[in-house]
């Protein structure tokens, strides 16, 4: 009788790893999905972490109980290998070159919503980081702010969405000598291009930020609530399912934005390119999978586990990134947890040029 139990349990959990890893890999590959096209699929990337945490529980609970039976949580790894690795790396890490510099990427998300204490906790570990470019979203500017940078960094520049009030703020210790905007006709999204003089080489460094969720403090709770399957509450479920639909609508409104990304980059015509931004949109989404198609993604090509860099209201998911075309060599790239004030972790590293590429400026 107690065999019998025993096969029925071991049969029950292997029905149970094989569906994970069907869904796994539905959704896993959700970023081959156009959110125009398919606007609730984007954003069941969410849940994949969660997948993974769960083939990894049957691989562990098969170690003990039955080896043989390991081979299934295995392959199921190996058929999400792709998507897996853009969630949560593994790399080797290599020694950064002494002729490499530091750049980094951080929503500061105004300052801590324009704290005084915020600003100075902020502004401090900027200057203490010693990188050489620093690109902020949801920024404030002004003569104070101006001067709190100004002796670290000769160089600064902003831009401004007008509608919003949303500022861009890069930080630069090498010459910025002209700014534009991209996707200038789209609301929703700001996105600046500089030209910068690094050692005498022309850059085109772009900071952009994407359409946001569009969910208040409150309706990200209730969303919360729902992923951890907080059912039973019939206000929150219903709500939540709307903000699903609202999530998809916004991630239509993404698409567009990424798709006038790209097209400037390749105007560019081979020129190298360093891309930093918060792009409100997981590792497996269509608009990451897209840019990441068009440029390096520093944090999967160089970085370790998932680099968590939006961590605010228990909803934790890596949005900000650093991307770079072949020009650049990306080394060490890390999501800093040290630092909490903002609702964002800052997203630095190390890149070196590839001297055989870089287009010397005239």
């Amino acid at each position: 009788m107690l065999d019998k139990l025993k096969k029925f349990i071991l049969q029950m959990m292997v029905g149970a790893n094989i569906v994970t890893i069907i869904f796994m890999a539905a959704i896993g590959f959700c970023y081959k999905l156009n959110p125009q096209e398919h606007p609730i699929s984007a954003n069941v990337g969410l849940v994949f972490p969660l997948l993974l945490l769960i083939n990894a529980g049957f691989l562990v609970i098969f170690m003990f109980f039955k080896r043989i039976m390991v081979i299934i949580p295995v392959l199921g790894f190996i058929i999400c290998y792709i998507p897996t690795r853009k969630y949560t790396p593994i790399n080797v890490p290599r020694t950064t070159p002494d002729d490499a510099i530091k750049i980094m990427s951080y929503n500061v998300f105004f300052f801590n919503n324009n704290d005084s204490t915020g600003l100075k906790e902020i502004s401090d570990y900027i200057k203490e980081s010693e990188a050489s470019i620093v690109c902020m979203q949801e920024a404030n500017y002004n003569e104070e702010i101006h001067d709190i940078f100004k002796q670290t960094y000769k160089y600064q520049d902003t831009i401004c969405n007008k509608k919003s009030g949303e500022i861009q703020y890069i930080l630069s210790k090498f010459p910025i000598l002209s700014k534009s905007k991209i996707n200038a006709d789209l609301n929703g999204c700001l996105c600046g291009a500089y030209e910068v003089l690094i050692n005498g080489d022309r850059t085109t460094v772009i900071n952009c930020h994407l359409e946001g969720s569009g969910l208040s403090l409150e309706e990200r709770k209730d969303f919360h609530s729902f992923v951890k399957g907080d059912w039973k509450n019939d206000t929150i479920g219903m709500e939540s399912k709307r903000m699903i639909v609202r999530l998809g609508e916004a991630a239509k409104r993404r698409v567009p934005q990424v798709e006038g990304i790209i097209k400037y980059i390749k105007s560019r015509k081979g020129e190298p390119i360093i891309l930093f931004g918060d792009f409100n949109d997981n590792p497996i989404s269509y608009c990451h999978n897209q840019m990441a198609n068009t440029l390096t993604d520093c944090y999967i090509t160089t970085a370790n586990g998932p680099g968590i860099s939006y961590h605010y209201n228990t909803i934790f998911v890596r949005i900000d990134n650093i991307m770079c075309s072949d020009d650049w060599e990306p080394f060490n790239f890390k999501v800093d947890r040290d630092i909490a004030v903002s609702d964002h972790y800052p997203i630095y590293g190390f890149v070196k040029k590839s001297q055989h590429k870089v287009k010397k400026s005239p």
